[in-house]
């Protein structure tokens, strides 16, 4: 395994990995809040929510410009799940990025 190789599967995985969970954590967050389940006067609530919504806005926003919100449902995770996906099958120890880069 070269050095580049390497970086692209210890670097680049995890990263897209937490990028996953924090969509995640975006997209159960909204449904707990919608839900009045989760209350934002909570302050622990708020500031979990809120850096959880820093992390993923950068994200989700250029895809909620392109994708219109559909009967009140948001579909810019799904997309953004999808294009990460995709990164992480090309970052993989058999992608073609990964075969490249030895």
């Amino acid at each position: 395994m070269s050095f580049l190789q390497s970086i692209s599967h210890q670097l680049i995985a995890p990263i897209l990995g937490f990028l996953v969970f924090v969509i995640f954590a975006e997209v159960i967050f909204s449904w707990l809040i919608a839900f009045n389940i989760v209350n934002l006067r909570n302050p622990m609530m708020a500031q979990i929510y809120d850096i959880v919504q820093k992390i993923s806005r950068p994200l989700l926003d250029p895809f909620r410009k392109i994708i219109p919100a559909v009967g009140g449902l948001d579909l810019s995770p799904i997309a953004a799940l999808l294009i990460i996906s995709w990164l992480q099958s090309l970052f993989s120890l058999g992608g073609p990025i990964f075969n490249m880069l030895g």
